[in-house]
């Protein structure tokens, strides 16, 4: 459990210090702050991370934060804490991402749950990341025509018609597509296309 984090945000220091102690006698890392200002004044964890998060504070609450981290796609799996659930606020929580909307007091199975649950997923999207970052750095090491020649044979064209477009030869695209390959580690089109896809689905290429 120790490569992840468990970032705990509650302005009730009881509530804080009995959550921290419970997470850490069952293996979990924990990160507690009182506000929302004092977690956002921080770096975001670097690796797999998710919040704990009370849902009424002064200033930013809850529901404000989870709006802000996904506004900027900080995606951040989390577990609500409320001392006074209400439907819609746990509609809204659940339909914005949320993983779980305990409220308080709640069981401690319950909570350990969820934060394996909320855990798993942020181990999941931290690893999808952790490939897309590989990929964008690989397609950055083809040089500009390799690159123009990449997104044209993902997108269906032959060779000659790739030269034509380019006004170079159709022997000149074939060596340019075959170092594409290589760099790439592609062993057919359609990995080209699916390592594309990858790249366009992030929004990295058009």
């Amino acid at each position: 459990m120790t490569d992840a984090v468990v970032v705990l945000i509650d302005d009730d220091p009881g509530v804080r210090r009995g959550v921290s102690r419970l997470l850490r006698a069952h293996g979990r890392r924990v990160e507690a702050y009182g506000s929302a200002k004092d977690f956002l004044d921080q770096s975001l964890p670097s690796g797999p991370a998710c919040i704990v998060l009370d849902l009424q504070m002064p200033q930013l609450n809850g529901l404000d934060l989870q709006q802000l981290l996904n506004k900027n796609r900080d995606t951040l799996p989390i577990v609500f804490l409320s001392g006074h659930g209400s439907v819609p606020a746990s509609v809204r929580a659940m339909k914005d991402g949320a993983i779980d909307f305990l409220t308080k007091p709640f069981d401690d199975n319950q909570l350990l749950a969820a934060v394996d649950t909320a855990l798993a997923r942020a181990r999941q999207g931290f690893a999808r990341r952790d490939a897309l970052d590989r990929d964008r750095a690989i397609f950055n090491t083809l040089s500009e025509r390799e690159k123009q020649v990449c997104l044209r044979v993902a997108g269906g064209l032959l060779n000659k018609q790739i030269g034509g477009e380019f006004g170079t030869t159709e022997k000149t695209v074939k060596v340019q597509r075959g170092c594409v390959m290589k760099k790439l580690g592609a062993q057919s089109v359609a990995d080209l296309v699916r390592f594309v896809e990858r790249l366009r689905t992030a929004g990295y290429v058009l």
